[in-house]
């Protein structure tokens, strides 16, 4: 049994081709601030990935038995550059003004699963 814990979420943004190209742009490894995966990393998240259909988003986050989602995410807002990113990647999103990372992903629901034989 993994000790592996599974978060997915949803964001959508702006319905502008220009400016999803640009929030693209800014996620690659070459434009992303370094301080944004460290800190992802330095609150216990081992992986995540974001996915785009059209307007939405979509994130994987992984992240071992101790990392508990309302703390560790609370933890990740108040890192040094953090809130900067949120208000830099806001200008992409569909989501109230000033808000934190956790409240404009929102969770999914699990409806499915194939796993084992």
């Amino acid at each position: 049994m993994s000790n592996k814990q599974r978060f997915c979420l949803t964001l959508d943004l702006q319905d502008d081709t220009v400016k999803i190209e640009e929030y693209k742009k800014c996620h690659h490894r070459e434009h992303i601030w370094p301080e944004i995966p460290a800190g992802i990393r330095s609150v216990g998240i081992e992986n995540m990935e974001i996915y785009l259909l059209g307007t939405r988003l979509f994130m994987i986050i992984e992240a071992g038995s101790r990392f508990n989602f309302e703390r560790d995410m609370e933890r990740l807002s108040s890192l040094p550059r953090q809130k900067e990113w949120e208000e830099f990647v806001a200008r992409f999103q569909r989501s109230s003004p000033g808000a934190k990372s956790k409240e404009k992903w929102k969770p999914m629901e699990k409806i499915f699963e194939l796993s084992g034989k």
